[in-house]
């Protein structure tokens, strides 16, 4: 059983839990719940793990928080830290102060405290404060100012700390052959690591360069060997295919023309911009190949290749053959079997990093005492750094003052997510778009990648990529769209992104997750769709008939221009489709009327619940699908998209939605002129239409319930038959 939950198992801490969200948070009340964090049930926390990087907290107070240095913040790396800081102040309510500077008063009397303290107040001595608090600004500046200087106890040095010339060309030698160790401002220097290094390599350089030393077979030329060995190397494929294709032309004098290659290659080229290193004439042969050829060392080379081949003469054949102008296969196998020694040997090297420092340069080093002057400046450097340490105590300790409340508020709870006035360290600004502003926007490296498992929140996504106008600078952002409708949102849509410093950003939609955001929306979604496909089809109907009547136009044409006689108009046809065309129309008017006459036949209070239940039948399962999707809103598969571990469903309800995006609304007091002078003026008719068909749907169901009996029915009680007279007797 680990420490943890062995505190788990006898907590003496009482703990505060508050519902906010649809769940359980954890209150962090005071300084004691800091102290007591290790008795908190991890099951608890709202979080197990936050990234150090894109968050709206200071990134350098996280590394300090971040021990392991994973660029990952998790809970025993919180807890630890709640430890250390209550335990150096006695007045641990500062922490809820968030204060960037640190009051002495405040330390306790611990022997860490103290050393904090002495070296707060060095640091307020060496400016001339008598304040008794210390500022971030004036320990940044002072660790600036400390760092520069040749000692600053990092226990790396640069040529500044050296103290002759050798020291320095030393420093800048070890630099450049091992790539040095960072200092504390980020320059690279010297430490006892990259100085072991260094002369470990040049033990083993010399060690390996002795074994040759004097051996004439392996070193013909001395110190020069590498040289001619270099040289050799550097043209040795080239000469051999030279040799080879002039052995070929010597076999048969047919090859000759196609070693020296055909003459269409040459007059691609000479359509070229050539230079000596042009590549395709580097591609061609060293020099013009024939049989029983010598290779000229100093004309009738090819000019890509003729440095090389110079500096071969120079280095390797002059040296060991003479001061000749040709060479023969036979005198160029002897110079590689006179140098194939080297080259073997040569293979074995120890200790390469340092060859380019100099075979004279690194026995010097080795021979004098300059390793251990290297090392007397880094130990002296060592010297200052329980005052580096110090400094850096202070910062660490005002880092945590400052921002260790706000990360456990977006940790332990998210108090600040769910508060109406504070923003948490996930929201990194606020998107305007489409007459609302959405305030749940958070930080994105790859729109792809997090999107796969964002879309798991059940929030209506947009992924938006952020410009600023005279920069460089973009950022990728997710904001979700809680409140309003989706009509106009869609890949391309541009809005502009405030982020948390008051910088304006141009953002344009790139991607959008869609999942439903109101059961308003969701009511009419039925609708707006039955309009977008009768669009589709009208749109679809008339783009049809237009091209048919340019193709008939274009027939007519093609007709008239051949002198053919027009099609003749078929009246069959034209009856058939005017047929079955009456035929939908009465069909859709009988449904219409058939429907009208059930709807009228219902008493009057039925009426309003046969709308309904219609309505309930069209939107009904688009509401219902939308209610199950917006109950399973949530934030954590947002956050975990970046990286986070997140412990809690998070929730997003409605209520709690519809305050993460704010719609566009008129202002209490605002004046208003409600006279549009560009106004659609609607027709009278369209009026008069309207109410006739109220007027005569009112009389329809009105004489079907019989309330107009009294007023249309003729009176019938005061009428007397008339007695029938019979007809007269013929």
């Amino acid at each position: 059983m680990s420490q943890f939950e062995d505190n788990l198992t006898h907590p003496t801490h009482t703990w505060k839990v508050i519902r906010t969200g649809g769940f359980d948070q954890v209150e962090i009340r005071d300084a004691d719940d800091i102290a007591n964090l290790d008795q908190l049930d991890q099951k608890l926390w709202v979080a197990l793990a936050c990234p150090v990087k894109g968050l709206e907290l200071d990134e350098a107070s996280l590394t300090l928080i971040d021990e392991d240095g994973d660029n990952r913040i998790r809970v025993p790396e919180i807890v630890a830290t709640g430890k250390w800081v209550t335990t150096l102040l006695k007045n641990g309510g500062v922490l809820f102060k968030a204060s960037d500077a640190l009051k002495l008063s405040d330390l306790s009397g611990t022997d860490e405290a103290k050393a904090i303290a002495a070296s707060a107040q060095n640091i307020l001595d060496g400016l001339g404060d008598e304040g008794g608090s210390v500022t971030l600004a004036q320990v940044n500046d002072t660790a600036a100012v400390f760092a520069a200087q040749a000692f600053n106890g990092d226990g790396v040095i640069d040529a500044k700390a050296a103290e002759n010339d050798e020291q320095t060309a030393l420093i800048a030698h070890i630099i450049e052959t091992t790539g040095g160790a960072a200092q504390v401002t980020g320059e690279p220097g010297v430490d006892t690591d990259k100085l072991d290094a260094f002369f470990a390599d040049a033990d083993a350089y010399l060690t390996w360069w002795g074994t040759a030393d004097g051996n004439e077979e392996v070193l013909p030329l001395g110190d020069a060997t590498k040289a001619a060995a270099d040289a050799l190397i550097a043209v040795e494929a080239k000469i051999d295919d030279w040799f080879t294709r002039c052995a070929l032309v010597a076999f048969d004098p047919r090859a000759g023309s196609a070693m020296n290659r055909a003459d269409s290659e040459w007059g691609e080229i000479a359509l070229e911009d050539l230079t000596n290193s042009h590549e395709r004439i580097a591609a061609f042969p060293i020099a013009h190949v024939v049989d029983g050829a010598v290779l000229p060392l100093t004309t009738g080379l090819n000019p890509a290749w003729a440095g090389l081949v110079h500096a071969l003469r120079d280095a390797a054949v002059k040296p060991l053959l003479g001061d000749i102008d040709e060479l023969t296969s036979e005198n160029w196998g002897a110079i590689k079997a006179r140098l194939a020694p080297f080259r073997s040997w040569d293979t074995t090297k120890a200790g390469a990093n340092v060859e380019p420092v100099g075979l004279d340069t690194l026995r010097a080093y080795v021979a004098g005492t300059q390793k251990d002057e290297i090392a007397a400046l880094i130990a002296k450097d060592l010297e200052l750094k329980p005052e580096a340490d110090g400094i850096g105590a202070v910062e660490k300790l005002i880092r945590v003052q400052r921002d260790f409340v706000p990360l456990l508020e977006n940790f332990i709870n998210f108090k600040r997510f769910y508060s109406p006035t504070e923003d948490a360290a996930f929201q990194t600004g606020t998107l305007f778009m489409d007459k609302r502003s959405c305030d749940l926007v958070v930080r994105v490296d790859d729109a792809g990648k997090h999107a796969k498992l964002a879309g798991l929140s059940y929030c209506y996504l947009a992924y938006l990529t952020c410009t600023r106008k005279g920069t460089t600078a973009t950022r990728q952002i997710a904001a979700a769209f809680t409140n309003g409708d989706v009509d106009f949102l869609m890949v391309g849509r541009n809005g502009v992104f405030y982020d948390r410093d008051g910088n304006d950003w141009d953002a344009t939609i790139t991607k959008v997750v869609a999942n439903p955001i109101s059961i308003r929306q969701a009511f009419w979604a039925p609708y707006k769709r039955v309009a977008k496909m009768v669009e589709e089809q009208i749109e679809k109907f008339a783009a049809s008939k237009d091209a048919d009547s340019k193709k008939s136009m274009d027939g007519a044409k093609a007709g008239a221009t051949d002198g053919a006689a027009p099609a003749a108009f078929d009246i069959a046809k034209f009856a058939g489709i005017f047929a079955a065309a009456g035929l939908a129309v009465g069909a859709i008017a009988s449904g219409i009327a058939l429907l009208a006459t059930g709807f009228f036949g219902l008493t009057w209070w039925q009426m309003p619940l046969a709308v309904i239940a219609i309505l309930l039948i069209i939107s009904g399962p688009s509401m219902l699908l939308a209610a199950l999707k917006l109950s399973q809103r949530s934030l954590g598969p947002v956050l975990e998209a970046n990286g986070w571990a997140i412990n809690s469903r998070a929730r997003i309800n409605i209520p709690f939605g519809e305050s993460l995006t704010n719609l566009a609304v008129i202002p209490d007091g605002t004046e208003r002129d409600l006279k549009d002078p560009y106004a659609e003026k609607k027709p009278m008719w369209t009026k008069v239409l309207m109410l006739l068909a109220v007027l005569g749907g009112a009389a329809y169901v009105g004489y079907l319930n019989g309330w107009l009996e009294p007023y249309v029915a003729a009176p019938v009680a005061d009428v007397v038959e008339a007695p029938v007279e019979a007809a007269p007797a013929e």
